[in-house]
């Protein structure tokens, strides 16, 4: 897809670009999609499969890791009423790799300053 560029002339992104674009496609996708799930200690390893699983589905996905921060969770579950709590970014770990026309990009989800933040790690040919 084209862009303008500052002079008025049009550029296509790179591959490099679009991977990286790839990348942000499936954590919004893990992200928002799972966020707001209902998880315990007790369901959180299938859970987590089943996120690895959903977005290895999408185009140019080549692995998906998704840990639970299970002392996370159980902290949050002793303080709650219930046996389970909703799905947020605190309780995870997640790893994504994407390969578009030979650039492979690794990106991660970590907590920082208690907020989920999606970063890039490598941009590689």
């Amino acid at each position: 897809m084209p862009t303008d560029d500052t002079d008025g002339s049009s550029t296509a992104p790179t591959d490099a670009q679009r991977a990286c674009f790839e990348a942000g496609i499936k954590f919004g996708s893990l992200y928002h999609q799972f966020a707001g799930t209902p998880i315990s200690l007790e369901t959180a390893d299938s859970l987590a499969r089943a996120m690895e699983e959903a977005i290895e589905n999408q185009p140019h996905c080549t692995d998906v890791s998704v840990d639970v921060r299970t002392g996370v969770l159980e902290a949050a579950l002793e303080e709650g009423a219930a046996e389970y709590t909703e799905l947020t970014g605190r309780f995870l770990e997640v790893e994504i790799d994407v390969a578009y026309e030979g650039v492979e990009v690794v990106s991660r989800m970590a907590m920082e300053d208690g907020y989920p933040l999606m970063a890039l790690e490598s941009v590689s040919r």
